[in-house]
């Protein structure tokens, strides 16, 4: 589903005497007045202009967005088709809250876009144009849709909202072509299923990618994913989806919340289905997040992975996997059954899993379903599973082989200390592969691993 766009290096060279061609070209920055009809006439200029253009914003102007673009009603400003450069220059567009629903900003297949040091505000999705003919009713990308090429440097996506009553992602940036976002905040999105049918879903709060997507030094931050009450749907990835290549580095997620009463709470990062496409996630913090699913399933606090998947040094913190009278599993981290991962050189220290009256797992790392988990030099400290009524096991680590006994855990050089549960407050295995390999495992409560001699090599 992804675009590709390959940039072509051209040289000429001729004969003992080199011919250096005049630089191309390019046109002067357009200054855009504080209005938004020059925005969009600048905009519809530089489309239908040959080369790129760069638009310079008014400073710290405020574009308030009225009506949509009569030729493409779901977006706020004319299609990207060209290749645009917004030097926002700490402006806000933004939909007024009385217009209709539209998105702000939408880039074509043709389209190539940077925007910089711009805040893009309150847009609200009606319409998804990539998945338009194969699944209708799907809505993405509140504040910005690409499907062309996308850079985003210094700038901040907030409130912005994608709803649909079929499957909605993407609340503020839907990324199906080639994207990168750097150095930029993405705080108070939403991304909603509205609908009564079962099975719904609402996917990627901050940012939805069908890739191939970079983001870095960003924050991605009080996002939420909810669904329908008692329709058995899923809210997932309330800071990031990824259903293609992506790669985050030293970005912050933080305080994201899934919620799905009733139905399916997956965490703040997931990868959303297994197919080819690794989720690389690399320094920063996911820190703080909360699965909640009262009655339901909450899988994975800050981590939730079914596909393929690298962690590297993260710190993974004060996260939370709820659901009182139904199963909360993995307050730091939750391997799906079809999930790859491999986890080196991080804290997953504080997380909590807690269903009352129901059963609570794998207060630091879970991997219950038959996945693939390989940990080395990690630290996994001071995770609580509690279940008031009801059964909490594994504190550091549950362990399942899944129904056809297939999952694996391996473990190297970690530490796992202090952290409780109801039983295995260090490890908890029920059945499966799990092997240890220098790794310190003390000071647990109440025991080390449980049941008694389930692990090799541990004790207690």
């Amino acid at each position: 589903m992804s675009r590709r766009h390959v940039p072509a290096i051209l040289g000429l060279v001729a004969g003992a005497l080199v011919a250096v061609p005049a630089p191309a070209a390019h046109a002067a920055a357009v200054m855009v007045r504080c209005s938004v009809p020059d925005l969009v006439e600048a905009i519809n200029v530089a489309n239908s202009s040959p080369g790129p253009d760069t638009l310079r914003l008014a400073h710290k102007c405020t574009y308030q967005l009225t009506a949509p673009d009569p030729a493409s009603p779901g977006n706020g400003l004319p299609e990207i088709r060209s290749e645009i450069t917004i030097d926002g220059r700490d402006a806000t567009i933004t939909r007024d809250k009385k217009a209709p629903k539209f998105r702000i900003l939408f880039v074509a297949g043709t389209g190539n876009l940077t925007l910089d040091r711009t805040t893009i505000k309150s847009g609200f999705a009606v319409d998804c144009p990539f998945f338009e003919d194969q699944f209708p009713g799907i809505v993405c990308g509140g504040g910005i849709s690409n499907t062309g090429t996308m850079k985003v440097t210094r700038s901040k996506f907030i409130g912005n909202t994608s709803q649909s009553d079929v499957f909605a992602q993407g609340g503020a940036i839907d990324n199906p072509g080639t994207g990168s976002v750097s150095e930029t905040e993405v705080t108070g999105n939403h991304v909603v299923y509205s609908g009564s049918d079962i099975g719904g879903g609402a996917a990627g709060a901050a940012i939805a990618n069908d890739g191939p997507l970079t983001v870095t030094r960003s924050r991605l931050t009080g996002n939420i994913a909810t669904v329908t009450k008692d329709t058995q749907s899923f809210a997932f990835g309330a800071g990031i989806i990824s259903f293609a290549e992506t790669t985050v580095k030293d970005t912050v997620i933080s305080k994201n919340r899934s919620f799905a009463p009733g139905g399916f709470a997956r965490a703040a990062v997931s990868n959303g289905i297994p197919e080819p496409g690794r989720l690389t996630v690399t320094g920063g913090a996911i820190t703080h997040n909360t699965s909640d699913a009262p009655h339901g399933f909450a899988q994975g606090g800050g981590i939730a992975n079914n596909a393929l998947m690298t962690v590297s040094k993260v710190k993974i913190s004060g996260n939370r996997a709820v659901a009182e009278g139904g199963t909360a599993r993995g307050g730091g981290v939750r391997v799906g059954p079809f999930g790859t991962l491999d986890l080196t050189d991080s804290h997953i220290t504080g997380n909590t899993v807690d269903a009352p009256n129901g059963t609570a797992q794998g207060g630091g790392l879970d991997n219950p379903d038959g996945g693939t988990l390989t940990a080395r030099r990690n630290k996994v400290l001071r995770n609580t599973v509690t279940a008031k009524g009801g059964t909490a096991q594994g504190g550091g680590l549950y362990h399942a082989g899944g129904p056809a006994g297939l999952g694996t855990t391996t473990l190297e050089e970690n530490t796992i200390t202090h952290n409780r549960a109801g039983d295995g407050g260090g490890i908890f295995k029920a059945s499966g592969v799990l092997t240890l390999n220098g790794d310190v495992i003390r000071d647990n409560e109440p025991n080390n691993c449980s049941p008694a001699g389930a692990v090799p090599g541990c004790t207690g």
